[in-house]
């Protein structure tokens, strides 16, 4: 048996990490926290967004469809509880969700820089000589709040940083601190935390993140919302949101019994699913070194392994029984994958954050997805507000009864390989017309009118 060192001590810190980092995510408080819910996200010189680009969560005022199901209200504002991004491959949708997920990275990751560390700088490559910044922005709720905060860096260092509040879409916004190449401006009756502490941020780290280190509480709150309420997760590495949901099930949380109904409603083929504690197993061949290891960071923790439970039938098609089968070993694929996704899925649903799924439709059937959506876009199963964005190439979910039309949004490349970001309420048909509620929105996506499709070039 030939044995990869490396390999295996990768395995083992990853499968420890795994276990530590479920149990400190999910071992929450049954009551539901005060949420934060998302209104816009901006990106600009990030992989193939090069201009600034806007996604927006706040719905159009002058749509009626859909409005009792798909549509919350929150301090004055209306918001989405889903977002479908459609597009060509290889158009952008998967470099939005990797924006999103690069600038939470750099506000949780700030604090732990070193004075030399260089940033996660992933500009956009196919302007030569482009040296310019990359920009991250947010909008977001907090209770009576909206916050809009965004920075600009390099490889090098934060070059500009904001943080603005006000209280109603209409009231004039109150600045916290602004941040550019002459220093930081902190306003001291907005931002007390921030006063005093000016010139004692590293280059290379946000302002924002010192300020929490440090004990403030506006800019705690801020990046709360990055460390618990805005999740972003991938639908094709389902495998390494497996160890969550595992602990999900085996912890029974409140909102795993509705997991539960879930899988039950898709007669999958299962009755249950079962979880239980074995001791981890250690490979008898482990080098001398690694074994220890092994054991040392396993010590007292156990790993939980998943069942699923079948029904054992009569020649006459009567139940006379049951039998339980390991998940991972006898179910397809697919419903490994709806295994993976259901603890983020239900947390979510049960503490009302912000979910982002890249390629949610991947080894899944359409049902299915309309099933995942209606799940975020229906009050009674998403009482606590919610919101799912997600990428997909699922045609079928293109339907008025389904998404509305600022619940649409699109990616297309131009001539020059940069991504365009709209909504299907951005668009303008050639007659001068927008898209109509009553248009039929997979036909016309399918035939080009509303761009974000491949063109196959013809011999």
């Amino acid at each position: 048996m030939c044995f990869d060192l490396r390999k295996n001590l990768k395995f083992v810190r990853v499968t420890v990490y795994i276990l530590i980092f479920a149990v400190e995510l999910i071992s929450k408080n049954e009551k539901t926290k005060d949420r934060y819910m998302l209104l816009e996200f901006t990106v600009e010189n990030y992989r193939s967004f090069y201009s600034k680009k806007t996604l927006v969560l706040e719905a159009d005022k002058a749509l009626k469809e859909c409005s009792d199901n798909n549509l919350f209200y929150s301090n004055k504002y209306t918001l989405l509880r889903s977002l479908a991004l459609y597009g060509a491959n290889s158009s952008g949708k998967s470099n939005l969700v990797s924006a999103m997920h690069s600038m939470a990275r750099c506000v949780l990751l700030s604090v732990k820089l070193n004075d030399n560390d260089e940033l996660e700088y992933d500009p956009f490559l196919l302007l030569k000589d482009n040296h310019l910044p990359t920009m991250f922005e947010v909008v977001f709720l907090k209770e009576e709040y909206c916050y809009r905060y965004g920075f600009r860096y390099n490889h090098e260092r934060i070059i500009e940083e904001w943080l603005f509040r006000k209280t109603t879409p209409r009231s004039k916004e109150q600045m916290m601190y602004v941040r550019n190449e002459e220093g930081i401006c902190v306003e001291d009756n907005n931002f007390p935390e921030g006063v005093g502490y000016e010139e004692k941020t590293n280059d290379n780290r946000l302002f924002l993140s010192l300020c929490q280190q440090l004990g403030g509480e506006i800019s705690r709150q801020v990046i709360s919302w990055f460390q618990s309420d805005f999740n972003v997760i991938s639908g094709l590495n389902n495998q390494q949101y497996r160890g969550y949901s595992k602990m999900f099930f085996h912890k029974k949380e409140i909102s795993s019994t509705d997991a539960l109904e879930f899988f039950k409603k898709l007669r999958l083929g299962f009755n249950n699913i079962l979880t239980h504690e074995e001791d981890p197993n250690i490979p008898q061949d482990l080098p001398t070194e690694l074994k220890a290891l092994f054991q040392r960071e396993t010590q007292g923790k156990k790993s939980i392994e998943l069942d699923s439970v079948h029904s054992v039938y009569s020649a006459s098609g009567k139940v006379v029984g049951s039998i339980n089968f390991s998940f991972e070993d006898r179910e397809s694929s697919g419903t490994n994958k709806l295994f993976d996704l259901s603890g983020p899925i239900f947390e979510t649903l049960y503490t009302g954050a912000v979910l982002v799924i890249d390629e949610l439709d991947a080894k899944m059937h359409p049902l299915i997805s309309q099933y995942i959506i209606e799940l975020f876009n229906n009050p009674e199963t998403n009482p606590h507000n919610a919101q799912l964005i997600f990428t997909t190439h699922d045609t079928h979910l293109l339907s008025q009864k389904i998404l509305r039309r600022d619940q649409i949004w699109f990616t297309e490349k131009d001539s020059r390989e940069q991504t365009d970001l709209y909504s299907l309420m951005d668009i303008v048909l050639p007659d001068g017309t927008k898209p109509r509620n009553d248009a039929n929105y997979e036909k016309n996506y399918i035939a080009g009118r509303y761009g974000a499709i491949p063109y196959i070039l013809n011999d």
